[in-house]
């Protein structure tokens, strides 16, 4: 009898341990490649089809106005998985970011501390693309930050297919290329012949795998990066002879400082109007694929019946130029190279379309607040909770982004967007009334009835860097 109690008794405990456990909501984080928010349907386009990622939005808080801390792969997503500002942790290139922030925790690691499992699927920190795509290789990835960690190796721009080369291919005779440059692949065989499709394949294994436990998952999506890579039949709804410009102007550059025309132009990569408009095709396609493989993440959480127990978020690192300014991929400190989409799902709260400015940097501390966890205190982002309860209010009326080596400065309100090439401004500066100019076409910096606004905006700039530099990984000797 007295057996039979320890037996009752250890069920009990083992119970109550499971329904605990349960009661923590697992988190999802899904990151796309790349992605600008002009390219999806829930945000403002109207040409590309992106039914998972919009379904979606409908269900979760869409914020229309968040943005990176950097327009660059590595250092955006150390930002984000770090929880500091590019200045503060010293990340500016292609790592991960661990070698400058030492012991302190990352994201996932703080899930990982308070009883979850702690999983990646490929690109969460930097990876090369497609070259650590290529070789099935970890890149730059944070070992400290995973239980578990998984990559999806792919042929990528060897991929069986019709393939073109538009980039700095004007006569069009070169072969596909690898490397960091706009190849199409119109490929053969099925979904899961891509990366994204294993990605897509290995998240839901892990989902059903862990189902009774909290669980962490990360799912790094690498499309719409180039190469532009995408079975076939995703090419089908996107004929390039189809595909419109953005608007443009002529003399757009001319009053741009030098500093401010992005590394990869229509001009410096000798495109043709056919070129530019097979490549907007190309990301519309691999954009397409990509969403697809979201729906089947999302399918096997619901399946699986843990929605109503799962926190989802989608973004992207940065976003991505389609020839508005004549401009290509990422880097430049514009509206569609720096804003992101973010989606933000909990369960028991209502969809929304939230206005207030958002920061990938606010990712941490907003789902650890979500999930009931206290995250560090010296991390540099803002909770976005109370958005999330009251899609009216603002967490932030400005956001601060950096690029080129973290030289070159963004500071972007409702009215305005200021950019400053060089901390001084040596290199040039841009001013842009976002009322009225909402492309950001007509350069105000040196107009002398805007002195005062660019003034006003030097001394942000200045207010700002001082204080991330005051409160960056070195100021804080209790390392945590």
């Amino acid at each position: 009898m007295a057996n039979l109690r320890k037996i009752l008794l250890l069920l009990f405990v083992i119970g109550a341990y499971l329904t605990q456990a349960k009661e923590k909501p697992n988190v999802l984080f899904i990151i796309s490649d790349d992605l600008t928010a002009t390219a999806l349907s829930s945000y403002e386009n109207k040409a590309c089809f992106t039914p998972n990622i919009d379904k979606l939005a409908s269900e979760g808080v869409m914020y229309t106005s968040a943005y990176c801390q950097f327009p660059v792969c590595g250092p955006s997503r150390a930002s984000l998985m770090f929880g500091y500002y590019p200045h503060a942790t010293g990340t500016h290139g292609y790592t991960s970011g661990r070698e400058n922030v030492g012991d302190r925790k990352s994201w996932s690691q703080l899930f990982m501390d308070n009883g979850y499992k702690s999983m990646r699927v490929s690109k969460i920190y930097h990876m090369g693309v497609p070259i650590h795509i290529s070789q099935g290789s970890n890149g730059e990835d944070d070992s400290l930050s995973w239980n578990e960690r998984y990559n999806s190796k792919g042929l990528e721009y060897l991929s069986p297919g019709v393939g073109e080369l538009v980039q700095n291919n004007p006569d069009g005779t070169k072969p596909v290329k690898d490397g960091n440059v706009m190849t199409i692949v119109k490929s053969e065989g099925g979904d899961d012949a891509q990366p994204d499709g294993k990605t897509a394949l290995k998240a839901i294994q892990l989902i059903k795998a862990n189902k009774d436990k909290p669980f962490f998952l990360a799912v790094g999506f690498v499309r719409p990066h180039v190469p532009f890579v995408a079975p076939k039949e995703y090419f089908e709804p996107y004929p390039w002879e189809r595909m419109a410009f953005p608007i443009s102007y002529n003399d757009d550059w001319a009053d741009m400082p030098k500093r401010a025309i992005n590394y990869v132009t229509s001009v410096n990569a000798k495109m043709s109007p056919e070129q530019e408009k097979k490549a907007i095709a190309g990301y519309y396609a691999s954009v397409s694929y990509m969403d697809a493989q979201v729906g089947r993440v999302l399918n096997a959480l619901k399946e699986e019946g843990l929605e109503d127990n799962t926190i989802v978020i989608f973004t992207s690192d940065h976003g991505f130029h389609l020839a508005e300014h004549r401009f290509w991929m990422k880097v430049s400190l514009k509206d569609e190279s720096v804003r992101v989409p973010l989606i933000i799902k909990v369960p028991g709260e209502k969809p929304a379309v939230c206005n207030s400015f958002a920061e990938l940097v606010d990712l941490y501390p907003t789902i650890s607040e979500l999930a009931g966890l206290t995250p560090p205190k010296h991390i540099q982002g803002k909770s976005l909770v109370p958005t999330i309860k009251n899609p009216e209010a603002e967490v932030r009326d400005m956001i601060f982004t950096v690029t080129q080596g973290g030289k070159s400065f963004l500071l972007r309100n409702r009215e305005w967007a200021f950019m400053s090439y060089n901390e001084d401004g040596s290199l040039g500066y841009e001013l842009f009334d976002m009322l009225k100019d909402p492309h950001q076409i007509t350069n105000l910096a040196k107009r002398p009835e805007h002195l005062d606004t660019l003034n006003h905006f030097k001394e942000l700039l200045a207010l700002k860097l001082k204080d991330v530099r005051n409160n960056d990984i070195n100021g804080y000797p209790d390392r945590e």
